[in-house]
């Protein structure tokens, strides 16, 4: 349709000013001239947007439809602009995706790092299970993502940052005659009926069922937390055990003061945590700058688990 912003700013105005003589006013034109855009856009739009009464002006019911939609795309128009003025004076805007068995643990010393770095830097996070970020990092809703290696796709560049072993957490009862002979603790000796992981859909979970040697199938094993807090309280409580990320647990350890945790024999289980992006989108300085700041973060927080 051949509309202008300028002609839905101008019935944006009278909508909002009920007034053909104020909204000219607002808008610093003559009434003829705002009184001629607002026709040709009733034109286009083929009806009346305006009840014009004596002392009043009322929307008629294809303008309050058409209302909506203007104040949608005249607040994209306006946020555009900015980010052109943005851009223009060195902003730049970044769109990070972060699973959720990672993201509560590894973004405040990211985003305080970014943040050091580069202050005009603007970060946008968006918090989702694997399989949702990689279709949203196809999809160009986001720049890159932190996820758990290998992220299984082929059409995605993936760069290991660190290296996020797997400790076993329960409570104290449990676990206590665990640690008299730490050589023999191994994940593949767990018994099903022990383990306690987050809900199907977390590849945390499948992480944790392949260091076990286990698989879905056992109905023993308790799939249902949404969350590695939620896993914590649990198996503090007596609730079984469960594989915690070196990432998480100084954190959840804290918070959770009954939680015990203890250290398989090695090679210890653990899991790679990477940056990804696609394949399209080269080998720009900001992922550089990006997978440097999560490196160092990730591994000052699971280096102090290790000491």
């Amino acid at each position: 349709m051949n509309f202008t912003l300028r002609q839905l700013q101008y019935f944006n105005a009278v909508a909002e000013q009920r007034n053909f003589g104020r909204a000219a006013q607002v808008c610093n034109v003559s009434q003829p001239a705002l009184s001629v855009q607002i026709k040709a856009l009733e034109e286009t739009l083929g009806g009346s947007l305006f009840e014009r009464q004596a002392r009043d002006i009322l929307l008629t019911p294809l303008g309050r439809d058409v209302l909506d939609y203007a104040r949608q795309v005249l607040g994209a128009a306006d946020r555009l602009d900015q980010f052109a003025k943005d851009h223009s004076g060195g902003h730049r805007s970044l769109s990070i995706g972060i699973i959720p068995t990672i993201a509560p643990y590894l973004l405040p010393g990211v985003l305080a790092g970014l943040r050091s770095s580069d202050v005009s830097l603007r970060v946008q996070i968006r918090e989702a299970r694997t399989d949702r970020l990689l279709a949203m990092l196809r999809a160009g809703e986001i720049d890159a993502g932190v996820v758990a290696l290998p992220s299984g796709s082929n059409e995605l560049f993936e760069l290991p940052l660190f290296e996020d072993r797997f400790l076993l957490a329960g409570s104290h009862a449990r676990l206590d005659g665990m640690d008299s002979d730490p050589d023999a603790l191994r994940p593949v000796d767990l018994q099903t009926a022990q383990l306690m992981l987050l809900d199907d859909g977390h590849c945390l979970t499948d992480q944790a069922l392949e260091v076990c040697g286990q698989d879905r199938s056992s109905g023993l094993i308790n799939m249902g937390a949404s969350s590695l807090a939620t896993l914590s309280r649990l198996v503090a409580e007596g609730f079984g055990l469960t594989l915690m990320p070196e990432l998480a647990a100084q954190s959840e350890a804290h918070a959770v003061p009954g939680l015990k945790l203890l250290r398989f024999t090695s090679p210890q289980p653990a899991r790679t945590v990477g940056l990804v992006r696609r394949l399209s989108t080269g080998g720009e300085d900001w992922f550089d700058g990006l997978a440097e700041v999560i490196r160092r973060v990730g591994n000052d927080i699971v280096s102090a688990t290790r000491t």
